[in-house]
């Protein structure tokens, strides 16, 4: 059985990073994935970029398939690093840019992961981490 978190906790999560999201003024897109990287459940806010939506979904998946989060990923793949062209595997659904994180269970496991699209890269780690944040209340972290 693939570990996962529930449909009802990944709405409160998408609650959670909504709410940054609102209040910095930028409409996301929230994805929650399994631990494999498939899709729980997603969120478009009202006038959210439509390339968003995969883009969410992508960085929640990387996030799943390489247990850590997506700006982890920028530096080992420039150029004439280890990683490099890292973006282009896996049907292109790599991404190297923050606001993907891996949802941990108490014991460092990946349960799921998180993604969010939809401004610049930092406004989107930040909205991203409302989500986790709300995710270590939750299990108890």
């Amino acid at each position: 059985m693939v570990q996962s978190i529930t449909l009802d906790t990944a709405k409160e999560l998408i609650d959670a990073a909504e709410r940054k999201a609102e209040e910095i003024d930028n409409p996301m897109v929230i994805t929650v994935a399994n631990s494999e990287g498939n899709l729980v459940a997603q969120h478009r806010m009202d006038d959210a970029w439509l390339a968003s939506v995969s883009i969410s979904r992508n960085k929640a998946y990387t996030s799943a398939a390489l247990d850590m989060p997506t700006h982890e990923l920028a530096e080992p793949s420039e150029p004439g690093n280890s990683l490099y062209g890292l973006q282009t595997t896996d049907e292109g659904r790599i991404v190297i840019f923050g606001g993907g994180y891996p949802l941990l269970d108490e014991s460092g496991d990946v349960v799921g992961a998180f993604g969010v699209s939809g401004g610049a890269v930092e406004q989107d780690m930040e909205v991203a981490q409302a989500g986790v944040s709300r995710w270590e209340e939750i299990r108890g972290g």
